[in-house]
């Protein structure tokens, strides 16, 4: 079973404007574009557009994912107060009831009038009088604070509400949006991987497309591949697909996902065809060569300088693939057959899978 490890994705600036990966083809030349290379490279960057489209939204899915979190918090904080508030207001009633009953029980109700004749002396009115005062007091306090507690319990039920109904639409509206990018996204990746195919069918390569660069920022001498994946077959490992062991490490990422130079070096070949689809090979310094394999698009040439972590191609599942990921080799010699181990290679250059 393949190790599993995940990078972060692919996004320069996770809340910023998605313009910031819009390819603008162009010519390597300087000169005219050819229509079926411009039309290459606007279907590259439209996924390479996506693809950081999608991260950006997978990104706020989460952040919105937490703070649905928060607001379900928040709104059964608000139910358990409204299970006191309930609670408290039906003692309040318990209390109001009792009050009732005691005074119809000692004539607490009876006017004025009355409990003048029937009083033995003004003491006892004075009493009686203070008895129905204080009475009627208890009764004036328990009904203002029972109808303060039913307004609290009113205003807190209509904040629950609130917040249930903000937690529902957010969660709605940014999976309404991650289903629209995603599904566009797919639609761009599969278009791009036929004419891929195309390509490989025909034996000949469409040329390489012109994507803007991401910045470098301080990229060091040597980094993955791709940048966020999940590790697949790896070197040496069986199976009915390689008679001899299988030659490099997979990558498992989607169709049209960025891939870097892992070091900086020169472009010995781009072919396309054979078991490998569409491939680049790079010598780098010290006698190595580092192949990517099963590509949909290329974005370098034969003979062309590349630095650390530059994009040269998009992945794709052309060739002998059985599925979409990056098929990473180390070699000695630019042919098959000189690999070694491409997780040990890169280990000692500082770059962990």
């Amino acid at each position: 079973m393949g190790s599993r490890r995940r990078h972060p994705l692919l996004v320069p600036v996770l809340l910023c404007a998605f313009v910031v990966l819009v390819a603008r083809p162009t010519d390597a030349s300087g000169e005219g574009v050819d229509p079926d290379s411009a039309t290459d490279s606007g279907l590259s960057a439209e996924v390479t557009r996506l693809y950081a489209d999608a991260a950006v939204i997978t990104q706020q899915y989460e952040a919105g994912r937490r703070e649905a979190e928060a607001e379900g918090a928040k709104a059964r904080r608000y139910e358990e107060l409204l299970v006191r508030e309930r609670r408290d207001i039906a003692v309040l009633h318990e209390d109001l009831g009792r009050i009732a009953r005691g005074q119809y029980r000692s004539g607490g109700g009876l006017p004025l009038t009355a409990q003048m004749l029937l009083a033995d002396s003004p003491d006892e009115l004075m009493r009686g009088q203070r008895a129905v005062w204080q009475a009627d007091l208890a009764v004036n306090n328990a009904i203002d604070k029972s109808r303060r507690a039913e307004a609290r319990l009113a205003a807190d039920e209509a904040k629950a509400a609130a917040h249930w109904q903000k937690l529902e639409r957010r969660n709605g509206e940014i999976a309404k949006l991650k289903r629209t990018i995603e599904a566009k996204l797919e639609e761009a990746r599969w278009t791009l991987q036929g004419r891929a195919d195309a390509s490989v069918a025909a034996g000949s390569c469409r040329g390489a497309v012109r994507l803007d660069q991401p910045d470098p920022g301080t990229m060091p001498e040597y980094v993955t591949p791709v940048e966020t994946y999940e590790l697949s077959a790896s070197f040496g490992s069986g199976g009915d697909r390689w008679a001899n062991g299988h030659t490099g490490q997979d990558f498992a990422v989607p169709i049209g996902t960025p891939v870097r130079a892992v070091g900086a070096g020169t472009v010995v070949s781009v072919s396309c065809g054979g078991a490998f689809g569409i491939e680049i090979v790079i010598e780098h310094p010290g006698g190595y060569y580092t192949q990517y394999a099963h590509l949909a698009a290329v974005t370098v040439d034969q003979g062309q300088r590349v630095t650390p972590g530059q994009w040269i191609g998009q992945t794709g599942t052309t060739g002998n693939s059985t599925g979409p990921h990056l098929h990473f080799e180390v070699r000695v010699t630019p042919e098959l057959g000189s690999g070694v181990d491409p997780a040990a290679w890169l280990s000692a250059r500082g770059v962990q899978l």
